[in-house]
């Protein structure tokens, strides 16, 4: 038996209930929930909102959960999607790791006056790490505040993104394929739609957020027609926004390998340079990790032509996202260790920069250090997030920019500025899953933060009385909402010129 079978064996089996834990029971539309309360939320974990995606049934769409008799203990999490080690990554929760991995939890408040807004969180990872299960991702912060908090696995690397010829020639026409992970979040949207009463939320107003490629999968899930009905407000929390999408089977705009060219590639030097699609789906778990998908390199980031069918900025420039309230954002050091000389396609985003254009950006950074320690985040992230909001707003939508540049004193880190999913404990107003020291000005930061976020999943609009204003960005362009060490303040965008600059170079003719 492969490692990864027996972890999907021990993942099966359900846990006790304690006679002396503090119950509560929901009845779901595939079987009835045994939880944990304590004096104001309720937790359900583990819950499958679709069958093992195992066997015959990798690189499927996913499948109906079979419904079970009798109740189920939901006092624990689910296994972990399979993953390379997670090196300390915080996003990440405990063994075990199984390709029987697509659960979700909820936790909803306990006290209610009525049906609760929802929120729907989508991990990051580089869509090759991550889970719903970690404590950084617990939920009860927020549900004390009245929402219904519900956190997700999906399937990931190459068991989320993957094509082959083989896989293709027994697929039905109308059968989509690629986008596995996007697909299972769908599944979830829909188990919550199905399901959120019973957890006393209201369907009818289901949030989704997300960072990095959990934001990077909310833009997909705003430009696709399944999911289109299935959530009212979307929150992006770094998650790129001029990315270019790898089709099916079809070089890329990059001009760069289709999904299934990679496919093949990738069976080949597993020695399966005729891979049938048995074959493929043999290949043990663990096989399929190394080397590891490159997510901004196209392994990950898929048109499928169904789930998604173009490009996110190109969707969002004709108007065809869905027509929900927004918040989007970044942080303000985000890749500060990663330079444009690197070898990654990180480091390739300014290649097609002329001398003359170079040496204008360089100048509006202050010269080659600047540029080195801020260009790269500000291709990826800083000025694709204005982008889109910009497009979201010109589109008639709510829609709200924020900068987050909070920083714990000391900081542990050598640069000056926020890093890369370093809000995350903040949103969830979980600083105590961290290991960095954390003083009174962290709490009051986290506190308003998850106060902003629950409010505009209730209401559509982040602002309330009591809280400093966060201008909607298609009232007050090019202003937004910036996280401080001081406090939440409106203002300009900062380095505007910078991002001017940067749009230039993305929108000038190639």
């Amino acid at each position: 038996m492969s490692l990864v079978s027996f972890l999907s064996a021990v993942a099966l089996m359900l846990s006790p209930v304690s006679s002396s834990d503090p119950v509560v029971e929901v009845l779901t539309t595939d079987g009835a929930l045994v939880g944990r309360a304590n004096d104001q939320v309720e937790a359900f974990k583990g819950i499958p909102y679709a069958a093992p995606p195992v066997g015959a049934f990798r690189w499927r769409p996913p499948q109906p959960v079979e419904a079970w008799d009798g109740p189920r203990d939901a006092g624990n999490v689910g296994a972990l999607c399979p993953q390379p080690p997670a090196n300390g990554d915080p996003g990440v929760g405990p063994m075990p790791m199984s390709e029987d991995c697509l659960t979700l939890n909820v936790w909803s408040p306990k006290d209610r006056a009525g049906p609760a807004p929802v929120m729907v969180w989508i991990h990051g990872g580089g869509f090759n790490n991550g889970s719903g299960t970690a404590a950084l991702y617990d939920g009860t912060a927020l549900a004390r505040r009245g929402v219904v908090v519900v956190t997700i696995n999906y399937r990931l690397g190459r068991l989320g993104f993957f094509d082959h010829p083989a896989l293709a020639a027994e697929r039905e026409h109308d059968e989509p394929g690629g986008n596995y992970a996007l697909m299972d979040m769908i599944a979830a949207l829909k188990w919550v739609q199905a399901n959120a009463e019973a957890f006393g939320g209201d369907p009818g107003r289901v949030t989704i957020f997300g960072e990095s490629a959990g934001g990077a999968a909310v833009t997909r899930l705003m430009i696709s027609p399944e999911a289109r009905p299935l959530f009212h407000r979307a929150v992006i929390q770094s998650g790129l926004g001029r990315d270019t999408g790898t089709p099916l089977d079809r070089v890329s705009a990059l001009g760069k390998p289709s999904l299934q060219a990679r496919g093949q590639a990738y069976a080949q030097r597993l020695g399966l340079a005729a891979a049938t699609s048995a074959d493929l789906r043999a290949i043990p778990a663990e096989a399929l990790l190394t080397p590891a998908p490159n997510f901004y390199g196209g392994d990950n980031l898929v048109i499928d032509g169904s789930v998604v069918q173009e490009d996110v900025e190109a969707a969002f420039a004709a108007g065809k996202q869905a027509p929900v309230p927004l918040i989007i954002g970044t942080n303000s050091a985000e890749f500060w260790w990663m330079k444009p000389s690197d070898l990654s396609p990180y480091g390739e985003i300014d290649d097609a920069m002329t001398p003359e254009e170079r040496a204008t950006i360089v100048a509006a950074y202050g010269g080659e250090d600047g540029y080195n320690a801020h260009v790269v985040s500000d291709l990826a992230f800083n000025e694709p997030a204005r982008h889109l909001a910009r497009l979201h707003a010109r589109a008639g939508n709510p829609t709200f920019l924020y900068r987050f540049d909070v920083v714990p004193d000391p900081n542990p880190e050598p640069h000056e500025g926020a890093t890369h999913a370093s809000e995350r404990p903040y949103v969830f107003d979980n600083l105590a899953t961290t290991n960095w020291p954390m003083g009174e000005r962290d709490y009051r930061a986290a506190a308003a933060m998850a106060d902003y976020w629950s409010r505009f999943a209730a209401t559509g609009d982040p602002n309330e009385t009591g809280r400093p204003a966060w201008p909607q960005f298609g009232v007050e362009p090019d202003r937004l909402l910036e996280f401080t060490n001081d406090g939440p303040a409106a203002k300009p965008i900062p380095f505007k010129d910078r991002l001017d600059l940067i749009e230039a170079y993305y929108t000038r003719p190639r």
